[in-house]
């Protein structure tokens, strides 16, 4: 690839290659389960692989290009004769080969992703898809080394010279084409008939010779040596039909030799016209696919109706969605307007409602934009339980629900890698190592892990469940004591803390995997990537019956509604999401605990109370419950009051990052998450209730 090629061609590449990878996956996924290859599917491989073929060969990703095109050779030849001619091993055989094709196809796209040098040793893979290729079409094991020979054994003449003596005996022929395959390219009967297949597609008079390649194998090694013809009745077919000759694969050269009519075919003059084989397909081969591939494209009018939209612009589009939702909310705040007689006052507001309307439905088109299925990830969770399937030996089937649920793209982006490690960990450590294991513990045989995802007001729920072994709380309090990890006495654990201990950095080891169940490799690193999203992760589990990871994801990053209230001179926001109720109490309603800790009665339950002017160390007169207000609040599992001064009123509000130069203070650690602008031109804190409880009650 050349490097000042054009991003944005690249990046169209990427976007491209990656659905269609994705889409393949599926399908490979789905066939599997059924037992067999669709014949819509085995067609639209074959079209998938063209594209990747093509679209690669332009960009000069040769390793791509190359395995993609040995993949398509082998269904064209299954199109062509049928699914089902193929014996239950071979198609057994081929799914692997799939598989193991798509994954090096990933990894090659991965290395272009990251400017990686792409793989240049690729015999070995193609010549393991190439015997595939063979077995399946009948042909003998040592043809491709037969067909290397070849060409030595005739010597080193020009491709014209290695023809026969004779022309084929054809009197209805105009003229012949005469094509030469590349030396060693194996399989010279079937290459040689993809090409004729290919030539039928500009619907001309042709005959081909040996009129028998497509069944003789014996065809192979006479076409290595000798070429093989086309005959043409006129000369303007022979005209459309090089139009085809030039976008194919292994042609070395080919020659177009007239036949006079007068003339023997032995005696006619012949007007060569050697041309090399290009380097790379045309990008005009998709138009041009080889075999049938041209009759797929009915499907295309479907997708005429979508775009792909780079992230960034999107990025900047909810930029400005955010700035003009500060803006309209700093019109309609403004001090001036109560200087304006009535009238002109209520005339104002009603376009100022009106204003409202509009940006709030500005705002939810601009958020759709960014809303993807997570349909995605979860699918390939189908390919994560097939894998470990075959690996470990084990039946498990994975069970999907919720998939159509929508999730900002950079957040489902961040949540993949948790979902795939907790789906890996139910896989290997959490369903029984045996059927006989289950069936004795009065289980299915079969193994479930259920994933699943759903939509709260502000927030999407996913949680991946097992019917496997589970988790008991007092062997993880064991290890956690044994790894000097427990910050209080054992007894004072309750069942959810317990369970929360294998999220502890460090709590999990090779040991633990195998005497555990292996919950906790790795989970430390799994709820801080779901906690640099917003997000929580909770944990259920009985021993013996299985366990729940679950995830709690805001549905997006970008605007909140909020609360605001005050708290001396400063201005704090809420997520109204994170808040149950608003009350105010009495101090003689107040009562402490054995540690002198306050606490508030709120529906038979007692929760402690957090003043944000003492945690922040903040100036005001409002110290008296009496005369502040509570807010019962809530996130993941805690619960908990906060006190302040009052409340200002609720408000749409964009969340900005805080600036870098305040990280090295680690503000998210005290519970502030960002900040906003409001219409009066302040700036108000964003407050993380989770965290904030973190820092001012667990931390006590």
């Amino acid at each position: 690839m050349s490097s000042g090629m054009d991003s944005s061609i690249l990046d169209t590449y990427l976007y491209e290659e990656n659905n269609l990878l994705d889409q393949l996956d599926e399908m490979l996924v789905a066939d599997e389960k059924n037992g067999d290859f669709s014949t819509d599917d085995v067609n639209e491989i074959f079209r998938i692989m063209h594209t990747i073929k093509g679209s690669s060969a332009m960009m000069e990703f040769n390793s791509i290009s190359t395995i993609a095109h040995h993949i398509e050779d082998v269904f064209f030849y299954i199109r062509d004769k049928g699914i089902e001619t193929l014996d239950p091993e071979h198609k057994k055989e081929l799914f692997n080969l799939m598989f193991r094709s798509e994954d090096y196809l990933r990894s090659e796209i991965e290395k272009v992703e990251q400017g990686v040098p792409l793989s240049t040793d690729i015999d070995a893979f193609s010549n393991e898809i190439n015997s595939f290729l063979k077995k399946i079409s009948g042909a003998a094991p040592a043809q491709p080394e037969a067909s290397q020979a070849a060409p030595a054994a005739s010597g080193a003449a020009a491709p014209g010279a290695a023809a026969p003596a004779s022309l084929p005996d054809d009197k209805d022929a105009a003229c012949f084409f005469h094509v030469f395959l590349e030396e060693g390219v194996g399989m010279e009967n079937l290459r040689a008939y993809m090409i004729v297949n290919a030539v039928k597609e500009c619907d001309v008079n042709f005959r081909f010779y040996p009129s028998d390649m497509e069944t003789d194998q014996d065809t192979s090694q006479t076409i290595a040596e000798n070429g093989f013809f086309l005959a043409f009745d006129s000369s303007e077919d022979a005209s459309k039909a090089e139009g085809i000759l030039k976008t194919q694969n292994h042609i070395r050269s080919y020659e177009l030799v007239n036949v006079p009519k007068a003339a023997p075919p032995a005696k006619a003059e012949e007007k060569k016209a050697s041309v090399s084989k290009p380097t790379a397909p045309a990008p005009a081969s998709t138009d041009t696919a080889a075999g049938k591939a041209a009759p797929m494209l009915s499907h295309a009018p479907v997708k005429q109706n979508l775009i792909s939209v780079n992230l960034m612009k999107l990025d900047s589009l909810m930029d400005i969605v955010g700035e003009i939702v500060i803006t309209e909310s700093m019109v309609t705040s403004s001090p001036e307007l109560k200087l304006l007689p009535r009238d002109s006052f209520d005339n104002f507001m009603k376009s100022g409602r009106q204003l409202r309307k509009l940006t709030d439905d500005l705002q939810d088109i601009a958020m759709s934009l960014r809303m993807v299925p997570i349909s995605g990830v979860f699918q390939k969770m189908n390919r994560i339980v097939r894998d470990m399937n075959q690996k470990l030996g084990k039946d498990v089937r994975l069970k999907i629900i919720g998939e159509d649920t929508e999730v900002d793209k950079t957040i489902v982006d961040s949540i993949q890698d948790p979902i795939m490690h907790i789906v890996r960990n139910s896989m290997d450590h959490g369903i029984e190592e045996t059927k006989e294991e289950r069936i004795a513990a009065g289980k299915d045989p079969q193994g479930e892990i259920i994933l699943s995802a759903s939509h709260t007001s502000s927030e999407v729920v996913i949680s991946v469940s097992d019917d496997g072994y589970g988790m008991d709380p007092h062997k993880l309090l064991a290890k956690a004591k044994e790894k000097g990890l427990l910050t209080k006495p054992e007894s004072e654990y309750t069942r959810k803390e317990a369970l929360s201990l294998i999220m502890v950095p460090g709590f999990s080891t090779n040991q633990a995997v195998t005497e555990y169940s292996g919950r906790g490799v790795g989970m430390d690193v799994v709820k801080k990537n779901v906690e640099s999203v917003g997000g929580t992760v909770s944990i259920s589990s009985e021993d013996g019956a299985g366990t729940t990871m679950t995830m709690k994801i805001p549905l997006t990053l970008a605007i909140v509604d909020g609360m605001k209230v005050t708290v001396g001179n400063s201005i704090f926001t809420i997520p109204i999401s994170n808040i149950r109720q608003s009350f105010k109490v009495k101090d003689n309603q107040i009562i402490l605990d054995e540690y002198g800790n306050e606490m508030v009665e709120r529906m038979g339950s007692f929760y402690p109370i957090i003043r944000l002017h003492n945690f922040y160390r903040l100036d005001t007169k409002v110290t008296s419950v009496d005369d502040g207000i509570l807010l019962w609040v809530e996130a993941s599992d805690r619960s908990y009051c906060l006190f302040v001064d009052d409340l200002i009123g609720e408000q749409q509000v964009v969340v900005k990052p805080l600036p870098t130069y305040l990280n090295s203070f680690e503000l998210k650690n005290y519970g502030i998450t960002g900040c906003t602008i409001l219409g009066d031109g302040n700036i108000s804190i964003i407050l993380d209730i989770l965290s904030l409880h973190a820092a001012a009650i667990e931390n006590i």
